[in-house]
């Protein structure tokens, strides 16, 4: 039983499903692109912390649950302008914080980032790490990675209600149509994506 579960046995029903929900996000979001690894960081405002909610791939094992400034890196950024971003070659581009990277052990060359945005609010910031040149579509992966990243905050919306801050437990019990309804979006919209439904 991998860390993730372990911490998952341990929530609530509704705090479970929000979990499940964010990890299938990051996960199918790492396989669209093909990428080494993919996050959701939420947004903690009365911190003004971003926090790490799921991760696949690289620093999965402990990235969870860990926080940094709001706004620091390219996640800062996305989450402080509500836009979307594709570097190919952080290591010209002056938003990166290295020294962030560095401490979640692993440095990308390129990073794709896009703002989860509901009822025009940012939530926090989907981000995919490295990502295959030959996972590119037919749109443009910014455009791609956009709508997923809306997708993804609308399913978020479905299983929850709003809690003091996107990071924090959502209030009251999670019925399992609910929870079904966002996983079947998330499934809906991969198969869309990969060109299979």
């Amino acid at each position: 039983m991998t860390p993730r579960t372990d911490v998952t046995l341990a929530l609530a029903p509704a705090d479970v499903a929000r979990r499940e929900l964010l990890q299938s996000v990051v996960d199918v979001a790492r396989a669209i692109f093909g990428a080494a690894a993919s996050s959701v960081c939420l947004l903690d405002e009365e911190a003004g912390e971003l926090v790490f909610q799921a991760v696949s791939g690289e620093g999965e094992e402990f990235l969870v649950g860990r926080r940094f400034p709001a706004g620091r890196g390219i996640a800062g950024w996305v989450a402080t302008s509500g836009e979307p971003m594709v570097v190919d070659d952080l290591s010209h581009d002056t938003a990166f914080d290295r020294s962030l990277a560095e401490s979640t052990r692993y440095v990308p060359d390129a990073l794709m980032a896009a703002p989860l945005i509901s009822d025009s609010r940012v939530l926090g910031v989907l981000e995919v790490l490295d990502p295959s040149p030959q996972a590119r579509s037919q749109l443009g992966e910014l455009d791609l990675l956009a709508m997923f990243a809306r997708q993804a905050a609308a399913a978020l919306r479905v299983v929850s209600r709003p809690p003091a801050f996107p990071g924090a437990p959502a209030a009251g019990p999670l019925d399992d149509e609910r929870r079904e309804d966002a996983l079947q979006l998330l499934g809906s919209l991969e198969r869309l994506l990969r060109g299979t439904g």
